[in-house]
């Protein structure tokens, strides 16, 4: 892989004041936490090693993802460059309390991680906590964005428990981050959150800056073009998008056993993605270089960060990152009724 390739990026400047400049390949750290599976520290390693190369300046990490296993194997890497040349972003929600193996959180989703019990904590005490240890964890001095972490019904059950705690959150950690960009300790602040529904209630109520929105606008859905991402506009509110393959399925294809959403795809969904490949094979497209580069094409986005579980995926990302696709191809997307006919592609 060359070492020299420039990375397409994308300048955020909501505030006037220089704002951050987001690669639109970022790193999704979430597989460095051994999520679904171990990786070794060797292979962690080069995994970043590779995103580097390939131009990647914008990585993206949580305390949750291995119970701090993500952020710690992020340090080295990250302590012998220029804190200047890359944007960092962690999470807040959550703090943790060691525990003995048998009693620990995640078993059967992080593997061969510390043995750790979750504690949902959004008030203002626990955000200062929790970005105290993704400090110690990143050795770094600074974080760019904190997001607060899986403020949604798909992590707390119920709609009753989720506005709980978005009231919980916006009344203590909403003022901590606040705090926190004034001082100048962070540049920006969001949520990272598996809906669109309750990323717009907290712009329609707070000053955020920045939304990670996980596996909610991609080549598979786009209700979020309706009502969050022209807010987003508007406001000046940068989006960057998570789980661009829907959890594996627009990379892999419908296979048996494909993974829509961190569950085995329904056969509605893999009906759907065998008529979107057919698509892309048509124009000799792969279907991953599309599923990437389709949510680029709406101004709001910043940046993608899909995950990468070995070289081979980090290398397919960064491959996916320089794909040129035919305009006919989302032509014939939007009239096979694929792909929402307002959705941006130019």
């Amino acid at each position: 892989m060359d070492c020299h390739m420039e990375m397409k990026t994308r300048h955020w400047d909501r505030h006037g004041d220089g704002g951050l400049t987001f690669t639109e390949l970022g790193f999704g750290a979430a597989p460095l936490g051994n999520l679904y599976r171990a990786i070794s520290d060797t292979c962690a390693t080069r995994i970043l090693e590779g995103a580097w190369a390939g131009g990647v300046r914008y990585y993206d990490t949580a305390p949750l993802y291995g119970f701090g296993l993500s952020e710690t194997r992020l340090n080295p890497m990250l302590r012998i460059r220029k804190r200047e040349d890359y944007v960092l972003s962690t999470k807040i929600g959550r703090t943790f309390r060691a525990t003995t193996p048998d009693r620990r959180d995640g078993i059967g989703k992080w593997f061969d991680v510390p043995s750790r019990n979750e504690i949902y904590d959004y008030g203002y005490d626990g955000v200062m906590r929790s970005l105290e240890f993704s400090l110690e964890r990143l050795g770094v001095d600074r974080v760019d964005v904190l997001y607060a972490h899986d403020l949604d019904v798909f992590n707390h059950g119920n709609q009753k428990a989720v506005d709980e705690r978005l009231d919980e959150f916006m009344s203590g950690g909403y003022r901590a981050l606040l705090s926190l960009r004034d001082q100048g300790v962070i540049r920006a602040f969001g949520a990272g959150i598996n809906a669109w529904q309750p990323a717009q209630w907290l712009i329609e109520r707070g000053d955020f800056d920045i939304i990670l929105l996980a596996g909610r606008y991609t080549l598979l859905e786009q209700d979020a073009l309706t009502s969050f991402l022209p807010l987003c506009v508007q406001r000046g509110i940068g989006v960057v998008i998570g789980g661009p393959y829907n959890s594996g399925i627009l990379a892999t294809g419908p296979e048996d056993g494909a993974f829509y959403d961190y569950t085995p795809a329904p056969n509605e969904i893999l009906e759907r993605v065998g008529r979107i490949r057919a698509v892309c094979d048509r124009h000799a497209v792969r279907m991953v270089d599309a599923a990437f580069q389709f949510p680029l094409r709406h101004s709001a986005v910043m940046s993608v960060i899909p995950g990468g579980q070995s070289e081979d995926e980090m290398a397919s990302n960064v491959r996916a990152s320089r794909a040129e696709i035919p305009p006919a191809l989302w032509s014939d997307l939007k009239s096979e009724g694929l792909v929402h006919p307002d959705a941006p592609t130019d």
